[in-house]
């Protein structure tokens, strides 16, 4: 059997390294896109935030559909199931 018997704590990753990033959130039940402007224990805050209602293809600059949400934007970290730089 093979362990890992090493863990190193490594700062500035995860969604902490694309602070400043226009990122997309997929959630359990949405998707949302905006620029990540804040990061803490249980939730991220989302400026210029949206909800995408339909994505169309990936490799396209823009979403088929993204509504915009009113000002800054809070989703819950619980909610995130995936997260990157997308569009």
């Amino acid at each position: 059997m093979k362990k890992i018997v090493s863990v190193s704590e490594i700062d500035g990753e995860g969604l902490l390294a694309l602070l400043g990033e226009r990122v997309t959130l997929f959630g359990l039940n949405y998707i949302y896109t905006g620029k990540l402007t804040g990061v803490n224990d249980t939730c991220v805050l989302l400026e210029d935030a949206g909800i995408v209602y339909e994505t169309g293809p990936f490799n396209e600059k823009g979403w088929k559909d993204c509504q915009s949400l009113p000002g800054p934007w809070y989703v819950q970290m619980s909610a995130i199931e995936s997260f990157g730089v997308l569009k």
